[in-house]
Protein backbone atom coordinates (compact mmCIF):
# COMPACT_ATOMS: atom_id res chain seq x y z
CA UNK A 1 0.00 0.00 0.00
CA UNK A 2 1.31 3.90 -1.29
CA UNK A 3 2.21 5.43 2.15
CA UNK A 4 -0.11 8.33 0.77
CA UNK A 5 -3.00 6.20 0.39
CA UNK A 6 -5.89 7.95 1.59
CA UNK A 7 -7.97 6.01 4.41
CA UNK A 8 -11.82 6.20 4.51
CA UNK A 9 -14.14 5.19 7.54
CA UNK A 10 -17.60 4.22 7.36
CA UNK A 11 -19.94 3.70 10.04
CA UNK A 12 -23.66 1.96 8.96
CA UNK A 13 -25.27 -0.93 9.69
CA UNK A 14 -24.33 -4.02 8.82
CA UNK A 15 -23.28 -4.29 5.44
CA UNK A 16 -25.26 -8.47 5.05
CA UNK A 17 -28.66 -6.50 5.89
CA UNK A 18 -28.24 -3.67 2.79
CA UNK A 19 -29.90 -3.54 -0.95
CA UNK A 20 -27.06 -3.39 -3.26
CA UNK A 21 -29.06 -2.37 -6.38
CA UNK A 22 -30.37 0.44 -3.92
CA UNK A 23 -27.95 1.05 -1.46
CA UNK A 24 -26.25 4.76 -1.65
CA UNK A 25 -23.64 4.02 0.94
CA UNK A 26 -22.23 0.79 -1.90
CA UNK A 27 -22.44 3.66 -4.27
CA UNK A 28 -20.16 5.68 -2.18
CA UNK A 29 -17.69 2.66 -1.33
CA UNK A 30 -17.75 2.00 -5.03
CA UNK A 31 -16.45 5.28 -5.84
CA UNK A 32 -14.26 6.18 -2.66
CA UNK A 33 -12.43 2.36 -3.85
CA UNK A 34 -12.24 3.42 -7.75
CA UNK A 35 -10.49 6.38 -6.59
CA UNK A 36 -7.73 4.79 -4.34
CA UNK A 37 -9.89 5.07 -1.09
CA UNK A 38 -8.60 2.08 1.59
CA UNK A 39 -11.97 1.35 3.17
CA UNK A 40 -12.72 0.75 6.67
CA UNK A 41 -16.02 -0.69 8.19
CA UNK A 42 -17.44 0.06 11.49
CA UNK A 43 -20.34 -0.12 13.40
CA UNK A 44 -21.57 2.15 16.08
CA UNK A 45 -20.64 -0.52 18.71
CA UNK A 46 -16.82 -0.63 16.78
CA UNK A 47 -16.54 3.00 18.49
CA UNK A 48 -15.41 4.26 21.73
CA UNK A 49 -13.66 7.33 23.59
CA UNK A 50 -10.95 6.92 25.41
CA UNK A 51 -8.78 9.98 27.22
CA UNK A 52 -10.95 11.95 25.04
CA UNK A 53 -9.50 10.11 21.57
CA UNK A 54 -12.17 8.43 19.24
CA UNK A 55 -11.35 5.07 18.32
CA UNK A 56 -12.67 2.42 16.47
CA UNK A 57 -12.53 -0.83 15.83
CA UNK A 58 -12.44 -1.38 11.78
CA UNK A 59 -12.50 -4.60 9.43
CA UNK A 60 -11.11 -3.90 5.91
CA UNK A 61 -13.56 -3.88 3.48
CA UNK A 62 -13.32 -4.16 -0.55
CA UNK A 63 -16.84 -3.77 -2.49
CA UNK A 64 -18.10 -4.62 -5.92
CA UNK A 65 -21.16 -4.14 -7.52
CA UNK A 66 -22.55 -7.61 -7.58
CA UNK A 67 -25.81 -8.23 -6.49
CA UNK A 68 -24.94 -11.86 -5.04
CA UNK A 69 -21.75 -10.58 -3.41
CA UNK A 70 -20.96 -7.36 -2.56
CA UNK A 71 -18.38 -6.83 -0.34
CA UNK A 72 -15.15 -9.35 0.94
CA UNK A 73 -14.47 -8.02 4.50
CA UNK A 74 -10.45 -8.13 5.48
CA UNK A 75 -8.40 -7.98 9.03
CA UNK A 76 -9.99 -6.64 12.00
CA UNK A 77 -7.25 -3.47 13.14
CA UNK A 78 -7.94 -0.58 15.73
CA UNK A 79 -7.81 2.60 14.41
CA UNK A 80 -7.39 6.22 15.75
CA UNK A 81 -10.14 7.48 14.60
CA UNK A 82 -8.60 11.11 13.57
CA UNK A 83 -5.88 9.37 11.87
CA UNK A 84 -8.34 8.59 8.65
CA UNK A 85 -8.55 10.94 5.97
CA UNK A 86 -12.39 11.05 5.79
CA UNK A 87 -15.66 9.51 7.76
CA UNK A 88 -18.37 8.75 6.32
CA UNK A 89 -21.64 8.51 8.46
CA UNK A 90 -24.12 6.25 6.94
CA UNK A 91 -26.20 5.02 10.10
CA UNK A 92 -29.70 4.88 9.27
CA UNK A 93 -32.07 6.68 11.96
CA UNK A 94 -34.19 6.22 14.12
CA UNK A 95 -32.32 9.47 15.96
CA UNK A 96 -32.25 8.34 19.05
CA UNK A 97 -29.64 9.34 21.97
CA UNK A 98 -27.25 6.17 20.76
CA UNK A 99 -27.29 8.16 17.16
CA UNK A 100 -26.71 11.21 19.36
CA UNK A 101 -23.85 9.63 21.74
CA UNK A 102 -22.10 8.72 17.98
CA UNK A 103 -21.64 12.34 16.68
CA UNK A 104 -19.71 12.62 20.12
CA UNK A 105 -17.57 10.34 19.54
CA UNK A 106 -17.22 11.17 15.71
CA UNK A 107 -16.58 15.04 16.74
CA UNK A 108 -13.69 14.16 18.61
CA UNK A 109 -12.45 12.42 15.51
CA UNK A 110 -13.14 15.57 13.40
CA UNK A 111 -11.38 17.40 16.08
CA UNK A 112 -8.11 15.40 15.79
CA UNK A 113 -8.00 16.09 11.99
CA UNK A 114 -10.77 13.60 10.09
CA UNK A 115 -12.96 15.09 7.49
CA UNK A 116 -16.95 13.82 8.69
CA UNK A 117 -19.43 13.49 6.64
CA UNK A 118 -21.24 14.70 7.46
CA UNK A 119 -20.40 17.01 10.34
CA UNK A 120 -21.79 15.26 13.73
CA UNK A 121 -22.58 19.22 15.20
CA UNK A 122 -25.37 19.50 12.20
CA UNK A 123 -26.19 15.53 12.22
CA UNK A 124 -27.31 16.70 16.40
CA UNK A 125 -29.04 19.89 15.05
CA UNK A 126 -30.89 19.63 12.14
CA UNK A 127 -33.34 16.90 12.51
CA UNK A 128 -34.71 15.81 9.33
CA UNK A 129 -38.11 16.59 10.56
CA UNK A 130 -37.79 19.59 12.75
CA UNK A 131 -34.98 21.71 10.34
CA UNK A 132 -37.65 22.48 7.75
CA UNK A 133 -38.84 25.26 10.38
CA UNK A 134 -35.66 27.51 9.38
CA UNK A 135 -37.31 26.98 6.17
CA UNK A 136 -40.82 27.95 7.20
CA UNK A 137 -41.50 29.71 3.52
CA UNK A 138 -41.09 26.48 1.79
CA UNK A 139 -42.78 24.28 3.70
CA UNK A 140 -46.61 23.40 4.37
CA UNK A 141 -48.08 24.45 7.82
CA UNK A 142 -46.36 22.89 10.73
CA UNK A 143 -47.04 22.15 14.11
CA UNK A 144 -44.47 20.68 16.60
CA UNK A 145 -46.17 19.65 19.57
CA UNK A 146 -46.15 17.20 22.97
CA UNK A 147 -50.41 18.76 23.20
CA UNK A 148 -52.76 16.15 22.11
CA UNK A 149 -55.14 19.17 22.73
CA UNK A 150 -52.88 21.21 20.09
CA UNK A 151 -52.79 18.32 17.80
CA UNK A 152 -56.27 17.95 17.48
CA UNK A 153 -56.94 21.69 17.05
CA UNK A 154 -54.64 21.77 14.09
CA UNK A 155 -56.38 19.08 12.64
CA UNK A 156 -60.22 20.76 13.34
CA UNK A 157 -59.11 23.56 11.14
CA UNK A 158 -57.12 22.07 8.71
CA UNK A 159 -59.22 19.28 8.48
CA UNK A 160 -56.18 16.44 7.15
CA UNK A 161 -53.20 16.40 8.39
CA UNK A 162 -49.98 13.82 8.10
CA UNK A 163 -48.75 12.88 11.49
CA UNK A 164 -45.42 11.47 12.11
CA UNK A 165 -42.73 10.44 14.55
CA UNK A 166 -39.52 13.27 14.29
CA UNK A 167 -37.07 10.30 15.15
CA UNK A 168 -38.09 7.76 11.88
CA UNK A 169 -37.64 7.20 8.53
CA UNK A 170 -38.70 5.29 5.85
CA UNK A 171 -42.24 5.91 5.97
CA UNK A 172 -42.83 3.90 9.55
CA UNK A 173 -45.55 5.59 11.36
CA UNK A 174 -46.42 8.19 9.55
CA UNK A 175 -50.17 8.16 9.28
CA UNK A 176 -53.17 10.50 7.75
CA UNK A 177 -55.20 12.33 10.33
CA UNK A 178 -58.64 13.68 9.04
CA UNK A 179 -61.46 15.55 10.97
CA UNK A 180 -64.05 13.07 12.00
CA UNK A 181 -62.20 10.39 11.79
CA UNK A 182 -62.17 8.27 15.15
CA UNK A 183 -58.94 7.09 14.25
CA UNK A 184 -57.51 10.37 14.90
CA UNK A 185 -57.24 10.49 18.32
CA UNK A 186 -55.49 7.32 19.14
CA UNK A 187 -52.85 8.24 15.76
CA UNK A 188 -52.66 11.22 18.38
CA UNK A 189 -52.59 9.69 21.39
CA UNK A 190 -49.66 7.09 19.78
CA UNK A 191 -47.50 9.35 18.14
CA UNK A 192 -47.59 11.73 21.62
CA UNK A 193 -47.43 9.00 23.57
CA UNK A 194 -50.04 10.52 25.33
CA UNK A 195 -48.31 14.03 25.94
CA UNK A 196 -44.92 12.86 26.57
CA UNK A 197 -43.49 13.06 23.24
CA UNK A 198 -43.07 15.70 20.84
CA UNK A 199 -44.38 15.00 17.22
CA UNK A 200 -45.11 16.58 14.14
CA UNK A 201 -48.64 17.35 12.24
CA UNK A 202 -48.09 19.34 8.50
CA UNK A 203 -50.99 20.35 6.83
CA UNK A 204 -51.85 17.71 3.96
CA UNK A 205 -50.74 18.11 0.41
CA UNK A 206 -52.78 16.60 -2.24
CA UNK A 207 -49.95 16.48 -4.89
CA UNK A 208 -48.68 13.57 -2.75
CA UNK A 209 -50.75 11.46 -5.66
CA UNK A 210 -48.17 12.59 -7.92
CA UNK A 211 -44.96 11.87 -5.81
CA UNK A 212 -43.02 12.66 -3.24
CA UNK A 213 -39.51 13.78 -4.84
CA UNK A 214 -36.56 13.25 -3.30
CA UNK A 215 -34.01 15.74 -4.27
CA UNK A 216 -29.85 15.10 -3.62
CA UNK A 217 -28.06 18.24 -2.53
CA UNK A 218 -24.02 17.79 -3.08
CA UNK A 219 -22.33 20.60 -0.85
CA UNK A 220 -24.98 22.85 -1.25
CA UNK A 221 -25.89 22.07 -4.85
CA UNK A 222 -28.65 20.15 -6.18
CA UNK A 223 -28.24 17.15 -8.56
CA UNK A 224 -30.54 18.32 -11.86
CA UNK A 225 -32.70 15.76 -11.19
CA UNK A 226 -35.62 14.13 -8.57
CA UNK A 227 -36.92 10.54 -7.95
CA UNK A 228 -40.38 10.78 -7.35
CA UNK A 229 -41.62 8.34 -5.40
CA UNK A 230 -45.13 7.84 -6.40
CA UNK A 231 -47.02 5.98 -3.55
CA UNK A 232 -48.81 2.69 -4.24
CA UNK A 233 -52.38 2.28 -4.65
CA UNK A 234 -54.31 4.08 -1.38
CA UNK A 235 -51.12 4.40 0.93
CA UNK A 236 -50.54 8.22 1.07
CA UNK A 237 -46.77 7.49 1.98
CA UNK A 238 -43.70 8.03 -0.92
CA UNK A 239 -41.19 5.72 0.15
CA UNK A 240 -39.78 3.31 -1.39
CA UNK A 241 -39.80 1.17 1.44
CA UNK A 242 -43.57 1.25 1.47
CA UNK A 243 -44.43 0.13 -1.95
CA UNK A 244 -44.30 3.41 -3.65
CA UNK A 245 -42.68 3.49 -7.50
CA UNK A 246 -39.68 5.23 -8.27
CA UNK A 247 -39.29 8.03 -11.49
CA UNK A 248 -37.33 10.12 -12.31
CA UNK A 249 -38.02 13.91 -12.87
CA UNK A 250 -36.44 17.28 -13.70
CA UNK A 251 -36.26 19.63 -11.44
CA UNK A 252 -38.85 22.61 -11.84
CA UNK A 253 -38.32 25.80 -11.15
CA UNK A 254 -39.69 25.48 -7.32
CA UNK A 255 -37.64 22.56 -6.98
CA UNK A 256 -34.47 24.80 -8.12
CA UNK A 257 -35.68 27.78 -5.59
CA UNK A 258 -36.22 25.44 -3.08
CA UNK A 259 -33.03 24.50 -3.55
CA UNK A 260 -31.49 27.65 -3.67
CA UNK A 261 -32.81 28.55 -0.21
CA UNK A 262 -31.86 25.19 1.57
CA UNK A 263 -28.08 24.47 -0.18
CA UNK A 264 -26.27 27.28 1.22
CA UNK A 265 -27.05 26.94 4.81
CA UNK A 266 -26.47 23.17 4.64
CA UNK A 267 -22.85 23.69 2.75
CA UNK A 268 -22.57 26.57 5.54
CA UNK A 269 -23.23 23.72 8.40
CA UNK A 270 -20.75 20.77 6.36
CA UNK A 271 -23.55 19.43 5.25
CA UNK A 272 -21.51 17.58 2.19
CA UNK A 273 -24.73 15.30 1.28
CA UNK A 274 -28.29 15.54 1.95
CA UNK A 275 -31.53 14.35 0.21
CA UNK A 276 -34.38 17.37 0.47
CA UNK A 277 -38.23 15.74 0.47
CA UNK A 278 -40.73 17.87 -1.77
CA UNK A 279 -44.23 17.41 -2.46
CA UNK A 280 -45.96 19.57 -5.01
CA UNK A 281 -44.61 23.10 -4.02
CA UNK A 282 -43.54 22.10 -0.68
CA UNK A 283 -40.52 21.05 1.62
CA UNK A 284 -41.17 18.19 3.68
CA UNK A 285 -38.09 16.84 5.17
CA UNK A 286 -34.25 17.49 5.36
CA UNK A 287 -32.49 14.26 5.79
CA UNK A 288 -28.76 14.63 6.42
CA UNK A 289 -28.48 11.70 8.18
CA UNK A 290 -28.11 8.80 5.79
CA UNK A 291 -29.89 9.95 2.82
CA UNK A 292 -31.01 7.56 -0.29
CA UNK A 293 -31.64 7.90 -3.93
CA UNK A 294 -28.25 7.57 -4.96
CA UNK A 295 -28.49 4.78 -7.69
CA UNK A 296 -32.07 5.02 -8.69
CA UNK A 297 -30.97 8.56 -10.42
CA UNK A 298 -27.66 7.05 -11.68
CA UNK A 299 -29.66 4.37 -13.22
CA UNK A 300 -32.45 6.39 -14.74
CA UNK A 301 -30.38 9.48 -15.89
CA UNK A 302 -26.96 7.93 -16.44
CA UNK A 303 -24.81 10.49 -13.44
CA UNK A 304 -22.16 9.52 -11.12
CA UNK A 305 -23.35 11.29 -7.69
CA UNK A 306 -21.00 9.48 -5.58
CA UNK A 307 -18.43 10.83 -7.97
CA UNK A 308 -19.76 14.38 -6.97
CA UNK A 309 -19.76 14.04 -3.45
CA UNK A 310 -16.33 13.09 -3.87
CA UNK A 311 -15.39 15.72 -5.64
CA UNK A 312 -16.04 17.64 -2.90
CA UNK A 313 -14.23 15.60 0.04
CA UNK A 314 -11.16 15.46 -2.41
CA UNK A 315 -11.53 18.96 -2.70
CA UNK A 316 -12.11 19.78 1.06
CA UNK A 317 -9.17 17.18 1.48
CA UNK A 318 -6.86 19.29 -0.52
Amino acid sequence: MANDQRRLGIVMDPIESITPKKDSSLAMMLEAQRRGYEIHYMLQHDLRLIGGEAIGRARLLRVQDDLERWYEKGDEKELRLGELDVILMRKDPPFDMEYIYTTYILERAELAGALVVNKPRALRDMNEKVFTAWFSDCTPLTLVTRSMAEMKRFVSEHRTVVVKPLDGMGGRSIFIARHGDSNTNVIIETLTDHGRRFAMAQVFIPEIKSGDKRILIVDGTAVPCALARVPAGDDGRGNLVMGAVGEGRELSARDRHICERVGPVLSENGVLFCGIDVIGDYLTEVNSTSPTGIRELDKMFKLNIAGLLFDAIDKKLG
